[in-house]
């Protein structure tokens, strides 16, 4: 018999500096301890430019980042974080109704 249980989907927002340390730091113990879990770090607000002036290589390509902030601070978000099609509100309501376990950092 197999298990047909789908993988646990993780968001982890971060709206600041200090919660981008904290996302980052949960997102490297959850794939640790559960590799099969599929984490996404959504960051907007003052976690923008935390994000794009501080890399991590481990941690950027699951890096989703809000397209209203990056148009308002005027910048872009280079490979390999993702920019999401609008505001991450609206992003993480979209993705808590396909199922994703929301978390504040």
């Amino acid at each position: 018999m197999t298990n047909t249980t789908p993988p646990l989907q993780i968001i982890l927002h971060a709206p600041t500096a200090q919660a981008l340390a904290r996302a980052r730091s949960n997102a490297a113990n959850i794939i640790k301890e559960s590799a099969q879990t599929v984490v996404r770090i959504v960051v907007n607000a003052d976690a923008v430019t935390a994000a794009l002036d501080t890399p991590n290589a481990a941690q950027d390509p699951i890096t989703f980042v809000c397209a209203n902030t990056l148009n308002k601070l005027q910048r872009t978000a280079p490979a390999p974080f993702v920019t999401l099609p609008g505001g991450a509100a609206l992003a993480i309501a979209r993705m808590q109704q396909e199922g994703w376990c929301y978390i504040r950092a």
